[in-house]
């Protein structure tokens, strides 16, 4: 875990808003300059504190207008590798994000189809078919409220 005083923390708030903010405008915003901004952003990325950064795409205007939620229940006959099944989840480039959790699923899945005839085929043809599927059970997302600034 890095250390992080006030400057970092506001920093990370400052790149969370807006991650093409240069290291100038970083250091007029926090008080230092655009030398000690960047060195201290560098750091923040070489200690992993800051992964990397994405773009936010907008699924609807870009023809995706369901996004389900998949929790999904590994059979216990023939189970397959985790590896492998996260593996092979990663090759459908419907589904989005991949979490492996704990309780009632082994799986949480983020997918997004164009519409719900669309997402059925994605379900039944690539998830439901996969190796060691045992129960999947999908909910989906009728709308997103998302929180700004990091954790």
């Amino acid at each position: 875990m890095i250390e992080l005083d006030d400057i970092d923390r506001r920093l990370l708030l400052l790149l969370s808003e807006d991650a093409t903010r240069s290291a100038g405008q970083l250091g007029r915003m926090v008080g230092l300059s655009q030398p000690a901004a960047w060195r201290r952003v560098q750091r923040l990325y070489q200690s992993g504190a800051i992964r990397g950064r994405r773009l936010d795409l907008d699924a609807e205007k870009l023809g995706f207008g369901v996004t389900v939620f998949l929790g999904v229940k590994l059979a216990t006959k023939g189970r397959v590798s985790l590896d492998d099944f996260e593996r092979i989840l990663g090759a459908i480039p419907e589904v989005q994000r991949v979490e492996h959790v704990l309780g009632l699923y082994d799986y949480r899945l983020r997918v997004v189809a164009r519409d719900l005839a669309d997402f059925e085929r994605v379900l039944r043809r690539r998830i439901m078919a996969l190796p060691g599927v045992g129960s999947v059970e999908a909910n989906v997302m009728l709308s997103e409220e998302r929180l700004s600034g990091p954790l």
